[in-house]
């Protein structure tokens, strides 16, 4: 196992080397362009550009929901999801695209139904599932794939 960790910075976007041995529940670090934490407990909500920075830039395995403001189950599942970040970080970055504000990236990832996660690793899909789950189900169904 390495013993650095690349961390994208949820704010500035910036790429931080990380100890892997302070990747610890409850510490969340700060990034070194921006200063501010580099886990907060929540998802972090990414445009198509930034999701091609944190997709490309993390060493974390990166779970996206993608999801749209109109979808009943979407909204139905965002609190389930923000309480799965406080749950998975610093193991896992978690994060939230809207479909509707990025149509090309939910076409070349597939997206058919919404919500949507998927799961990433080194830049990779590993895992994919549709419709809505409550935190501890989020959480048990990337424990068995990350």
């Amino acid at each position: 196992m390495p013993e650095t960790i690349h961390v994208v910075c949820p704010h500035c976007d910036a790429v931080n080397r990380a100890p892997v041995e302070r990747l610890v529940p409850g510490v969340r670090g700060k990034c070194g362009s921006c200063g501010k934490p580099l886990f907060e407990g929540r998802p972090v909500e990414l445009t198509a550009a930034r999701f091609e920075k944190h997709l490309a830039g993390s060493g974390l395995p990166l779970l996206v929901d993608f999801w749209a403001a109109w979808c009943g189950p979407c909204r139905m599942m965002a609190p389930m999801f923000a309480q799965a970040a406080q749950n998975l970080e610093p193991r896992a970055r978690l994060v939230k695209v809207e479909t509707e504000a990025a149509p090309a990236l939910a076409a070349r990832h597939g997206i058919q139904s919404i919500p949507t996660m998927i799961l990433f690793d080194s830049g990779r899909e590993i895992a994919r599932t549709s419709g809505a789950m409550d935190a501890r189900a989020i959480a048990d169904w990337f424990n068995r794939h990350a």
